[in-house]
């Protein structure tokens, strides 16, 4: 759910939809609780350091689809701001030519992410397969 999330966010930012998302509007209310009760339906009850854990790559999830994405959009700030320097040292330099030679690093930020979410996801079905196992060994 997570790696969706992150590929919406990044293709909203780089239309300058950031609004969509965000810690408060998006990631406290829904994102999180989500990711949380999928976790909770797959595996039981969470310990508050899972709880916690699935809270920081849901936030981190919107940071860095947000500040990938919105890299692409011609009329960024930062785009224009590279720009303006690179002139003023001499380099011209479009600002359509710097948005699109940022697609690359926001693919490049989409894939190692993502991967580190299914790496978080076998993780959480590691551990959490384990203590599923040990609680069930307990009550036989």
């Amino acid at each position: 759910m997570l790696i969706v999330y992150l590929f919406v966010r990044e293709l909203t930012a780089a239309v300058r939809l950031t609004g969509l998302g965000g810690h408060p509007q998006m990631v406290r209310p829904l994102l999180a609780p989500m990711a949380e009760g999928a976790t909770e339906a797959r595996y039981g009850k969470l310990s508050d350091a899972t709880h916690f854990k699935l809270r920081t790559y849901s936030a981190a999830t919107d940071n860095v689809g947000l500040f990938f994405g919105e890299d692409i959009f011609v009329a960024f700030g930062a785009i224009v701001l590279m720009t303006t320097f690179l002139k003023e040292a001499g380099i011209v330099v479009e600002p359509m030519h710097v948005a699109v030679w940022d697609i690359p690093t926001a693919i490049c930020a989409f894939l190692i992410h993502g991967f580190r979410l299914w790496l978080l996801d076998r993780q959480l079905a590691r551990d959490l397969d384990a203590l599923t196992r040990n609680a069930a060994g307990d009550k036989a």
